[in-house]
């Protein structure tokens, strides 16, 4: 298999010039953990993360740099650093030095990449420009089939994966809590979901994809946070 087999294309990315607080909004309204950082054309600028804006956060509890670290720091990353932790936009903190894959990279070597670089996703270009995501969610929902990975071509694959990329782009969706099995058409909604309104949702979504026969649930209700 391949990238672009697995990558998820509805994708929430943010300006460069976009205000924090807003980006914050939208990775808690979403329920992801980072979103890409995309100029005017789609190019790939960098990646803002939930672990960059804690660090902004944290940051107001460091202590003053002291005179003598002043000396032996450089200038450079010294303003690199005060720029990553007092900026207000996303260019200001995000990530740019980035591990990227193409469309065609086997998801062997997507898989190498999440692996050794302890990262979560890993963004698709083509020529610079963003086309799409894999996550470590994909390569384990690659897995999930005991033959091994299905067909590309086949049509319960393409069902899964463009259910897969429909769940992912709806908010009101608890993709971590949810698995969408797919056999002859018959698609199949494990684990839990908090209503039945939800339900109603995830059965229009699921047969809005050409090939779905039948939209069947063995669902619990979602337990409560503890609080």
């Amino acid at each position: 298999m391949r990238a672009r087999e697995l990558m998820t294309t509805g994708l929430l990315t943010v300006p460069p010039d976009a205000p924090l607080h807003i980006v914050a909004r939208l990775l808690a309204e979403r329920g992801v953990s980072g979103a890409p950082v995309v100029d005017a054309d789609g190019r790939l600028l960098g990646m803002v993360t939930e672990g960059d804006l804690i660090r902004r956060l944290a940051a107001k509890e460091d202590s003053p740099t002291s005179w003598v670290r002043g000396l032996l720091s450089s200038a450079e990353g010294q303003a690199a650093r005060f720029a990553r932790t007092h900026g207000r936009r996303a260019r200001d903190v995000m990530t740019t030095e980035l591990a990227t894959v193409t469309e065609d990279t086997p998801i062997e070597r997507v898989a190498q990449i999440l692996e050794s670089k302890g990262i979560r996703r890993v963004p698709v270009v083509r020529d610079g420009v963003l086309v799409g995501i894999v996550a470590r969610a994909d390569l384990i929902r690659a897995l999930c089939d005991p033959e091994g990975p299905p067909a590309a071509d086949a049509p319960d694959a393409r069902i899964r994966r463009e259910l897969a990329h429909a769940m992912q782009a709806q908010p009101w969706v608890d993709t971590w809590f949810l698995l969408a099995e797919v056999q002859d058409g018959v698609v199949t909604f494990h684990g839990f979901c908090r209503s039945e309104t939800v339900k109603q949702g995830l059965r229009v979504l699921a047969e809005g994809i050409p090939g779905v026969t039948e939209v069947r649930f063995e669902t619990e209700t979602t337990p409560p946070y503890p609080g």
